[in-house]
């Protein structure tokens, strides 16, 4: 869609959003960046910025013919219709315009996005040719994707393999085409909505979080602003046309000045660290926090980069990348203990001087502390043997929960839901692609078209319009979201009424309740206690029934781990006998100990090989909620359990959705 032919909110009268606004002008001065996601709450702006930024870029020369948007003055760079114009002599026709904001539907399929095969001409004259896509369109201009996060991961791919490249390559139908595909992307989501997966994540040169203006003031000038443009928006954009140009013009000196910006070894060190010190998967952030801060010192009217640009520009790039840092390596606990056994060459010379009487004291008293540790470390080792008397914890408070997603997986499934997006073999659903083989009856006419379009001239015949041939027709394949059966394995020993974690646990699965409530999810619920496992919940979609035995669950005795994860998957099973198109979930909520066998031998060796049968059974997937307290001692059985589980690993805290965002600010704040 043209946006330049309506009238727009003017960039420079939006109030509150200088960050947002700020990252779009980079990503208009270097359009190599990589582009830009926007992530807030819904009515900020979002798309009104996106949309009027375009008005005050400055305006193109393009060939007027060509549907590549080429450039009339780099022939080197044009379309293979504009070089061949060129070599038979004609004139490349030029013309003036503003950039292109392109518009991509959430329900664009591959075809529209890429281009694909001219169907008229190839059914007129038997031969291929090619129909540029929207990227094609986007070229020299702006991509913009509202609700990146719904679209198909597929289109994803393709436009950030694209975007990253500066070219959209096509093989498909027997066609082979290659075309400039060289585009600022923008991207908004609302998180609320489901997140990207961090693969596609990373791709994004920037990523800013947005809210709300929290002001006041700012508030009523807002209102009082938009008020103004709907009662007349001529008049409104004429009183804001001299800082829209003068904004343009800024832009364009930037632009012209870009290769000239210097930044000295110094510069790109500090981009480098703070890379690292935000714990960031591989090279790209380097790069494009130096690509930025060069933007914003050229913006800013600098010759050469400062500190405080490569500080912005690293709070522009990391805070997407940014991760947890890793635990150290076990040999650096080694090293490190082997430091504090043997001291320095000097120390040790005065460890010689010291009294003998001294080094006996010291000794005695290294001895006790080691005789306390192990004290300590059994006494946990033996706490769930203890008896307990049981005792009913209340709930704790619930929270949003981080996203707990699924594979997207290749069977075709039924069902409906929100969770998962999985292949379906009904007519509902998503249209994403064609395949040839016949499997649900379901016709993909496009396709069958395209592949029987070249063939036409020697298939003529009178009695009808095109002739399609078996080998021509193709099916669709269609994708949508079904909920998961989820369930929930808990641990209800006597463990876990130490330092009163069963409220915090019991908090953490009311949050998975109401997650998979919303998700349109089926629940089951297992509690192990005692010497067995019991299922306190069979498969409901009752979410307040498992509130209320969740409510009632009392927390004492030994820990059967071996039985509950058993009993866990025995539910999941007999469920596949019922409903074979069903998208099973098993979270495991436990730290991991175990003390009663289920057929005799070791405890935690049971829960083991349990954990690798289901990691073989491939319908499962697994998740496992460590509860275990951070503290002097720690065990690690839960993470253990989710290695041989093939499972995705929580600990408890970092079900918070909002838990990884807090740190990332904070950190990028210091």
């Amino acid at each position: 869609m043209d946006w330049t032919t309506k009238d727009i909110y003017p960039f420079s009268a939006i109030v509150g959003q200088e960050k947002m606004t700020r990252a779009l002008i980079l990503n208009a001065i270097c359009p190599s960046l990589g582009g830009l996601l926007i992530r807030g709450e819904k009515g900020t702006a979002k798309s009104t910025a996106v949309r009027a930024l375009a008005a005050v870029l400055p305006e193109i020369e393009v060939v007027s013919v060509c549907p590549f948007n080429c450039d009339p003055h780099e022939h080197e760079r044009l379309c293979p219709q504009c070089k061949a114009r060129l070599n038979q002599g004609l004139d490349l026709h030029v013309r003036k315009r503003k950039t292109n904001v392109i518009d991509l539907p959430l329900g664009a399929t591959e075809d529209m996005v890429l281009g694909s095969l001219d169907l008229e001409y190839a059914v007129k004259e038997g031969k291929r040719r090619f129909t540029p896509g929207l990227l094609a369109s986007a070229h020299r201009g702006i991509l913009y994707i509202d609700e990146i996060n719904l679209l198909n991961d597929h289109i994803v791919d393709v436009i950030l393999d694209a975007a990253g490249m500066g070219i959209n390559i096509v093989e498909r139908e027997g066609i082979s085409y290659v075309h400039r595909a060289e585009f600022i992307l923008i991207g908004t989501m609302n998180p609320e909505e489901g997140e990207l997966r961090p693969q596609l994540l990373d791709r994004f040169g920037m990523c800013i979080q947005i809210e709300g203006i929290e002001d006041p003031d700012e508030r009523v000038r807002l209102i009082k602003l938009r008020e103004r443009f709907d009662r007349n928006s001529t008049d409104f954009i004429k009183a804001y046309q001299d800082r829209q140009n003068s904004l343009s013009q800024k832009i364009m000196r930037a632009k012209e000045q870009l290769p000239h910006i210097t930044i000295s070894d110094k510069m790109v060190q500090l981009c480098s660290i703070l890379a690292l010190d935000a714990f960031v998967a591989g090279h790209r952030a380097d790069i494009v926090i130096r690509k930025t801060a060069l933007a914003i010192a050229c913006y800013e009217g600098r010759d050469e980069v400062t500190e405080h640009d490569v500080n912005e520009a690293a709070d522009l790039v990391l805070l997407h990348r940014m991760r947890m840092p890793p635990p150290p390596p076990q040999h650096r606990h080694e090293e490190k203990e082997r430091a504090q056994e043997e001291p320095p060459d000097d120390e040790k010379k005065k460890e010689k001087e010291k009294p003998e009487t001294q080094n006996q004291q010291e000794a005695e008293v290294r001895e006790d502390q080691e005789v306390e540790k192990k004290d300590q470390e059994e006494s946990e080792r033996s706490l769930s043997h203890i008896p307990m008397l049981e005792k009913v914890f209340p709930v704790g408070d619930a929270f949003k929960v981080k996203r707990i997603q699924t594979e997207r997986d290749r069977t075709l499934r039924k069902g409906s839901g929100r969770r998962s997006r999985t292949r379906t073999s009904s007519k509902a659903g998503r249209y994403i692609m064609s395949t040839m083989e016949r499997k649900t009856n379901d016709l993909a006419l496009d396709a069958t078209l395209r592949a029987a379009a070249p063939y036409q001239k020697r298939r003529s015949r009178e009695d009808v319009a095109i002739a399609i041939e078996d080998s021509d027709i193709r099916e669709k394949i269609r994708e949508k979201r079904v909920g998961n059966f989820i369930v929930f394995v808990v641990d209800a020993s006597g463990s876990m009424g130490a330092g009163k974690r069963m409220i915090e646990t019991k908090g953490a699965i009311l949050s998975l309740l109401v997650d998979a409530y919303q998700k349109r999810d089926k629940v089951a619920m297992v509690a192990f206690k005692g010497d067995r496992a019991e299922v306190l919940l069979p498969p409901t979609s009752s979410i307040e029934l498992a509130h209320r035995l969740l409510e009632d669950l009392p927390t004492g005795g030994k820990t059967p781990l071996p039985h509950g994860i058993s009993l866990g998957y025995q539910i999941i099973q007999s469920y596949f006998h019922k409903d074979p198109h069903i998208y099973p979930l098993l979270i495991l909520v436990s730290d991991g100990k175990a003390n009663v066998s289920q057929y005799g031998g070791k405890p935690l060796s049971e829960a083991m090989e349990m954990a690798e049968e289901i990691k073989n059974d491939t319908r499962v997937n697994t998740a496992v909620v460590d509860v275990e307290k951070p503290g002097l001692i720690s065990f690690g059985l839960a993470r253990q359990l989710s290695l041989q589980m093939g499972a995705r690993y929580f600990k408890i805290e970092d079900l918070k959705a909002d838990t990884l965002v807090e740190v990332l600010r904070e950190d990028l704040l210091v």
